[in-house]
């Protein structure tokens, strides 16, 4: 996601979002990082899969499966891959190369904002920000980086 403002100094800034596909670690989250793989997680969707495989050949013939029981397993099965997508955490850059006089420096400003929707909402406060007063709120997700 890409989005183009121009200041009021005349200034234009490119701000720039992309999924990261892990959670950043800092610091208060070192300790806490004990999952060094995804192999707990496989495990347990094999059993799953393996328990929904058993469950269908033990099930007698006259058993009558309701047409929403598919669709609630279904949404069930579904609920935490789309709840991860829907909350990844994602890295807002806002950076400018300066002015054409050389007046204004240029400046890079790094964020990071958790969730899809989140984040359209807070690109365009950032947006609204920069065309309003020439930089990115100060209390906003994004810190300047030198």
């Amino acid at each position: 996601m890409n989005r183009l403002v121009q200041g009021s100094d005349g200034r234009d800034w490119v701000i720039r979002a992309h999924m990261e596909w892990r959670k950043p670690a800092t610091a208060d989250d070192f300790e806490h990082d004990v999952a060094a793989n995804p192999a707990p997680g496989i495990a347990l969707m094999g059993v799953a899969v393996a328990l929904g495989v058993v469950l269908l050949v033990w099930m007698p013939e006259d058993v009558v499966v309701p047409e929403w029981v598919p669709l609630a397993l279904l949404l069930v099965a579904l609920f935490f891959p789309l709840r991860w997508v829907l909350r990844r955490p994602w890295t807002v850059v806002a950076e400018t190369e300066g002015d054409a006089t050389g007046e204004k420096p240029s400046e890079r400003w790094v964020g990071t904002v958790v969730g899809i929707f989140n984040v359209r909402g807070e690109v365009a406060r950032i947006a609204k920000s920069i065309h309003k007063h020439d930089l990115p709120d100060f209390d906003g997700p994004l810190h300047p980086v030198e």
